[in-house]
This record gives C-alpha cells, structure tokens and sequence, in this order.
C-alpha cells in the first residue's frame, strides 16, 4: 500500500505526533509556534488525515478525541522523497548537485552514503 500523500500543514500535525507519540487537536495546535499558530478548526480540518489513513483516533476523553500517527515518519519521508524524483524522472544527480551547490550535502554525509552502498553491494552479491 503507497503512504499517503501529506499536505505541508499535515506534515507539520503529523511531526507532532511523531514527537509526543498522542495528542488533542488542542495540544496540537498549540504546539505551533504563536506567530504561526493555525486557528484550532484549521488543524482540526488537518487532523481528517485521519481519512488518509495517515492519522487514527485512539480514545475519546471528555468531549474531545486523542490521535496518534498510523504512518511512520520514516515512511512519510521515504513518500516525499519518491514524489520529488518522480519531478527528476527519477534521476537522484540534479537532487544531489543541488545539495553540494547549497552546502547541505557533506562529505560525511558521502562517506555514510558510501558506507551504505557497500553494505547493499554486499548483501546483493550474497544472494
């Protein structure tokens, strides 16, 4: 099954979750920052991710409900990756010369590249 596909303010809900592990669509909102803190019905809206399967209602206290993420942040992450190759053709060398032009690519980040394409070279010579 493909991960959903989240919008930048889902994405920012589902960060939350993944930090705190549940929260109310209060506690969510609140942990916006002040000067960027969406209106309670926006991240109450954002929380209908819950449509996506991205997102599940875990309890109900009082009047309000306690959600927690049903996708991981990793899988989020490896959905927003393939989404931005799929822009390239599927080419990863315009994405990384970006990340060398700008500086966000280090030489360490290389080396634990290279590490890991060794490891998978490895495993697929064994099978």
């Amino acid at each position: 099954m493909q991960e959903p596909k989240l919008s930048r303010l889902e994405l920012k809900i589902m960060e939350t979750l993944w930090t705190r592990g549940s929260a109310s669509i209060r506690e969510i909102q609140e942990a916006f920052p002040d000067r960027a803190r969406p209106a309670y019905t926006t991240i109450q809206t954002g929380v209908s991710v819950e449509v996506k399967k991205a997102v599940r209602r875990i309890k109900k206290v009082g009047n309000f409900h306690i959600f927690e993420a049903a996708v991981s942040r990793t899988a989020a992450q490896r959905r927003l990756i393939d989404d931005l190759l799929a822009l390239f053709g599927g080419r990863t060398q315009p994405v990384m010369a970006h990340l060398i032009e700008t500086g966000k690519l280090t030489l360490e980040d290389v080396k634990k590249a290279e590490k890991t394409l060794r490891k998978l070279g490895k495993k697929d010579k064994s099978e």
